[in-house]
């Protein structure tokens, strides 16, 4: 039943006008499917928002948040501590790269990023660099919408409506080459130079200025731009040259979306910092981490001012339902083996994602892991226009696909069947078809 009054809603990120007049209503979900109000079952091709790794509706993580609250439904985090926290941060690094041992809680991807900028400045002040305050992002790049993320990050939309937002940020030039690398099939082969942007940087507002890089390894809401071979190892040789902290924003990559727990594990580069989100929960509850290197950890302990080390946390910090909640779907990841399973159906997704090259108005393909993008050509004067027009259009054929701009990206759940991925690009391809 659709809600008789749309208007008391500001919805994010969404044409608010365009989609009172004809709204997409989602009531339930289950597995690989959503189900709208007219009782439709629609295919998730996007992971609810590159989110709900394990699939919908897992009644283990529904029965850990139910008895978490029964159990204890809030802890303070500054000053107290619950055992469920200290149980996932030594869940995790478990998983991360080795000697990345240390969790810092939050709320979401924009908060795990936010935290990670202020550990690095606050970690570059305790050990006596108080001169490296400078953060490089990269053009292109999506870090959450916190003023420090969308500083750093390279959105233009993101960025142009919110005056002069930090001071002392930079920004790499991006990798996206289509001339180059269009229609590849996993990473890019030309490239990799790029990241000597780095040195440019370093010789207008020298190493002694700086205080971290943050790149997505995959970038994803800009349109999934896999990074060219040897980019990343590149950058990190560069980042440790200059005494310079690497963070990987892995928002999106971790937990299965590449095959592994991490991107840094899949590309074999370990970064100082991680930030997480999303999947670590399955999406039920929010809940972000930042995950970081001994070094840093152990300097801030070591030469802080203060009793408190790090001046920075938040209400929700390690909440213990948030905590039940990623537990349990660690749990899941780990039983059902679905970080493995990934890795087939990556290579499946690749080749029917390319058997769309030559349909109308396609003009590239970009896969990589559980990852892939068609892009359409923009109409003329309308950029996003033909995007829009797919992604509602696959709705109507029962298929959520998600547009950023006139790139369509697919991200499934990590439990998707290869037939169902066959239903993704088919509905996908048809709705292509169907528009001007």
């Amino acid at each position: 039943m659709k809600p008789n009054n749309l208007e008391s809603l500001w919805m994010p990120f969404t044409p608010n006008k365009t989609f009172k007049k004809d709204p997409r209503i989602i009531v339930g979900a289950k597995d690989m499917h959503f189900i709208s109000d007219d009782g439709r079952n629609i295919l998730d091709a996007t992971a609810g928002l590159w989110c709900v790794n394990a699939g919908h509706g897992r009644k283990k993580i529904q029965d850990a948040v139910y008895n978490q609250i029964g159990e204890l439904d809030y802890s303070p985090p500054f000053q107290f501590g619950h055992p469920k926290q200290f149980e996932l941060a030594n869940r995790l690094v478990e998983m991360f790269p080795e000697g990345m041992n240390h969790v810092f809680f939050s709320n979401s991807g924009s908060e795990a990023v936010d935290s990670a900028l202020k550990i690095a400045l606050a970690y570059q002040r305790a050990r006596g660099k108080a001169s490296k305050t400078r953060l490089i992002g990269r053009e292109r790049g999506y870090h959450g919408v916190g003023f420090g993320g969308i500083s750093v990050g390279g959105m233009v939309k993101n960025r142009m409506y919110f005056g002069s937002m930090l001071s002392g940020v930079d920004h790499l030039r991006h990798t996206h080459n289509p001339e180059l690398n269009a229609f590849s099939k996993g990473l890019p082969e030309y490239g990799a130079e790029l990241a000597n942007d780095l040195e440019r940087l370093v010789q207008l507002h020298d190493a002694s200025t700086i205080a971290a890089v943050i790149v997505e390894p995959i970038a994803g809401s800009t349109g999934v731009l896999p990074p060219p071979k040897g980019y990343l190892k590149k950058l990190r040789e560069l980042c440790t040259k200059h005494d310079i902290l690497l963070i990987f924003d892995e928002v999106i990559s971790a937990f299965g979306r590449m095959g592994t727990p991490t991107a840094a594990e899949f590309f074999d580069v370990t970064p100082d910092i991680i930030c997480c989100a999303k999947a670590l929960t399955n999406a039920t509850i929010p809940m972000g981490a930042t995950v970081v290197q001994d070094h840093i950890y152990q300097s801030m302990m070591e030469h802080a001012d203060a009793p408190i080390e790090l001046f920075h946390g938040y209400t929700y910090s390690g909440h213990p339902v948030a905590c039940a909640a990623a537990l349990a779907s660690l749990d899941i990841y780990k039983e059902d083996g679905l970080f493995e399973r990934a890795v087939d159906s990556a290579k499946h997704m690749q080749e029917v994602a390319h058997s769309l090259k030559g349909t109308k108005n396609v003009i590239d393909i970009r896969n990589m892991g559980l990852i892939a993008a068609v892009e359409i050509e923009a109409r003329d004067g309308a950029i996003g226009a033909r995007g829009f027009e797919v992604m509602k259009k696959a709705w109507d054929l029962g298929v959520m696909i998600r547009a950023n701009g006139d790139t369509i990206a697919f991200s499934p759940p990590l439990i998707v069947e290869n037939n169902q991925i066959e239903e993704m690009f088919d509905v996908t391809k048809k709705a292509i078809g169907s528009i001007n």
